[in-house]
């Protein structure tokens, strides 16, 4: 690389850093782009630019090559580049996932193997883990089915919801076991049989390629396993957090971008001045409560926090739509796609207390 472009991708070490604002300009504007694509999208350049700019040591311990964020900061950071793309941002968030579990799990060789390139970006890794959480538990016969053997285990059937799966070096992937104990790999996905399904083509955020990975008795050897056989073994792997603050963070970000744009019209229209006011209040109120809460003061638990982001990405994001009045209902604008991907947090890893809390919501029961 030139001196010149060593330059210009300088490494994000803070969430005031100067070169934060080169970054999220870059990744805001084929973020339309991507919403058009459809379902051949795949932000290949805002990944790339993340991996420069140094965003993936940010969420990894220095004892591994990361930068080691506190929580606060990555409150910031996620903040500042959901507001720009929430289709890399939530890929990044997966990848975050895999990462972690990887660094954290029980296989020195695993992070010998991966981190060094997934820290640079020249990797891609991913999450398999929907089917041991919320998605499929229901089904008596697991998606995913894990066999034991001499050497390591034998994996069986699909995992659902795999983001950037055609385009991932390796997946954290969970499977079940005959006993109902759980594992967790790093699969390998040049591994015979691994194979990936269509990306589903999806409200918003389809540029995630979000879509379904295949296991036909797929061979893995011992030194891929990051935990288990045990029962749960989400509750014991560390991770990204399901459910956590991350996602309340993202919602909070993609309402910065849609309120910041009500706030540009209102230097036009005066109608608008109060409305852009009230949301940017509620806005850095909810901002408050999240920092608070990654600090650990937070007044409030993690569902009520996840509920008032929630709510605040859907009013703000309709303002929105409201204030670009036809123009915003075209394709292409941006103010129809924030809230095609607003509606993206009422079911992402959304917790059943919250869920329950949207509908009553919405049916006019809530107090």
């Amino acid at each position: 690389m030139s001196n010149e472009n060593s330059t210009h991708f300088t490494k994000i070490t803070a969430p005031d850093h100067p070169a934060m604002d080169d970054l999220t300009a870059k990744l805001r504007i084929p973020a339309n782009q991507l919403e058009l694509t459809g379902t051949d999208a795949w932000p290949a350049e805002q990944l790339q630019w993340c991996g420069k700019y140094g965003v993936y040591e940010w969420f990894l311990n220095s004892t591994v090559g990361g930068q080691q964020w506190s929580d606060a900061d990555l409150v910031e950071g996620y903040l500042r580049l959901s507001s720009a793309c929430l289709t890399t941002t939530f890929i990044i968030t997966q990848r975050t996932g895999a990462c972690r579990r990887i660094a954290n799990g029980e296989s020195d060789f695993c992070r010998d193997h991966w981190l060094p390139g997934l820290l640079t970006g020249e990797l891609f890794a991913t999450v398999g883990i929907s089917h041991l959480t919320t998605s499929r538990r229901h089904l008596s016969k697991p998606a995913l089915k894990a066999e034991e053997t001499a050497t390591g285990f034998v994996l069986d059937g699909f995992s659902p919801w795999v983001t950037g799966a055609p385009f991932a070096d390796v997946v954290v992937i969970g499977a079940t076991l005959e006993n109902q104990q759980q594992i967790l790999v790093a699969l390998p996905t040049d591994t015979p049989g691994v194979s990936t399904g269509p990306s589903e083509n999806m409200v918003a955020l389809s540029g995630s390629r979000t879509g379904r990975l295949n296991c036909d008795r797929v061979t893995v050897d011992r030194k891929w396993l990051l935990s288990g056989p045990t029962e749960h073994v989400m509750g014991s792997a560390v991770g990204a957090n399901t459910g956590g603050l991350q996602t309340s963070t993202l919602a909070v970000g993609l309402a910065d971008a849609a309120i910041s744009f009500i706030m540009q019209e209102a230097e036009k229209r005066t109608d608008l001045e109060k409305i852009a006011v009230a949301l940017r209040a509620d806005w850095d109120q909810t901002r408050q409560h999240l920092t608070e809460f990654a600090e650990g003061e937070a007044g409030c638990d993690k569902d009520s926090l996840r509920m008032e982001c929630n709510q605040l990405v859907m009013r703000s994001t309709q303002a929105a739509l409201a204030a670009a009045k036809g123009t915003g209902y075209l394709i292409g604008h941006p103010a129809g796609r924030w809230c095609r991907e607003a509606l993206f947090f009422l079911i992402w890893s959304c917790p059943q207390p919250v869920m329950s809390a949207h509908l009553c919501q919405l049916a006019g029961l809530s107090d």
